[in-house]
């Protein structure tokens, strides 16, 4: 009798999950095989699809220009992850005084983030536009001769660093603000009385409290920055000479531009590799620095 009314409940539960594994098989698991077995053909959308095996992988890890985009992957993210870190960290700091109108700048701060990033890449072209842009402009008032930017094979990624860095900070912002006002109080004023520094008190109170969170920001910065797509495809298309291509911007334009439907494909599945990689290295490395309390 026991075992009835288990099976029974274990069939309501089934009959209430069966809308949703529907939907995680047809919407997820058929689609993510079936990208799989597209990545060992030549589909081109217009003919028939030849299975070639490993062949695109094999491709793909031969040529120069995977390297090349990898290489310019991993700039950005050099680039881009200790600014962010910074920028968000220096400005959730400056939010979590107690000024009057600290409400309004938050808000302020958090307008990127709503922001659509065509709106925010076109607006960023502008910004550095090396004959009417006004970053230009005010180097040269200042005497300094600002360089072509988008233009320059040294200056685009920076650019797109800069563009990237206006748009997110203010979302990782609140979220270490959010870290910053949940650590106790208490460890301050038992540092304050030992004599501690604000230098001491932030590198031995703050940052170790803060270290989950900034943990969650840096794993999420490097999925980002190995997706890192709309900025580069509408202020630079990827050069000047390819100084700007990355992983998802080959991925569109053998897709999109080339119909090479099969080596996209490939391409995309190596992109997801890397992030799988880099995401368990990350989890592996968390133990010797991330302090969890309790």
């Amino acid at each position: 009798m026991v075992t009835l009314n288990k099976r029974r409940k274990s069939l309501d539960v089934l009959f209430f999950l069966l809308p949703s594994l529907f939907g995680l098989i047809v919407f997820q698991m058929l689609p993510f095989g079936y990208s799989f077995f597209l990545s060992l053909t030549d589909w081109d959308v217009l003919s028939k699809i030849n299975f070639l095996g490993l062949d695109n992988y094999i491709n793909i890890l031969k040529s120069s220009e995977f390297w090349k985009v990898l290489g310019n992957t991993l700039y950005y993210m050099v680039l881009y992850i200790p600014l962010i870190l910074i920028v968000s960290l220096g400005l959730a700091s400056l939010l979590n005084f107690k000024v009057p109108g600290r409400k309004v700048f938050r808000v302020i701060f958090y307008i990127p983030v709503l922001t659509s990033w065509v709106a925010a890449a076109l607006l960023w072209r502008w910004l550095l536009s090396p004959y009417y842009g006004p970053i230009n402009e005010i180097l040269q008032f200042f005497g300094l001769n600002g360089p072509s930017w988008l233009y320059d094979k040294h200056w685009a990624m920076p650019g797109i660093v800069f563009a990237s860095i206006w748009k997110d900070m203010g979302y990782f912002g609140l979220i270490f603000l959010s870290a910053l006002q949940s650590i106790d109080k208490t460890y301050y004023e038992a540092a304050k009385i030992d004599g501690a520094s604000a230098f001491q008190n932030f590198f031995k109170i703050t940052l170790p409290l803060i270290s989950p969170t900034m943990f969650f920001v840096i794993i999420i910065s490097i999925i980002n920055s190995f997706q890192l797509f709309p900025q580069v495809m509408i202020m630079t298309q990827g050069g000047p000479y390819g100084s700007t291509q990355v992983m998802v911007e080959r991925i569109y334009t053998y897709a999109f531009d080339y119909y090479k439907m099969g080596y996209a494909t490939a391409f995309s599945w190596i992109l997801f590799v890397f992030i799988f990689v880099a995401t368990i290295i990350q989890l592996k490395l968390q133990n010797k620095w991330v302090h969890y309390e309790g």
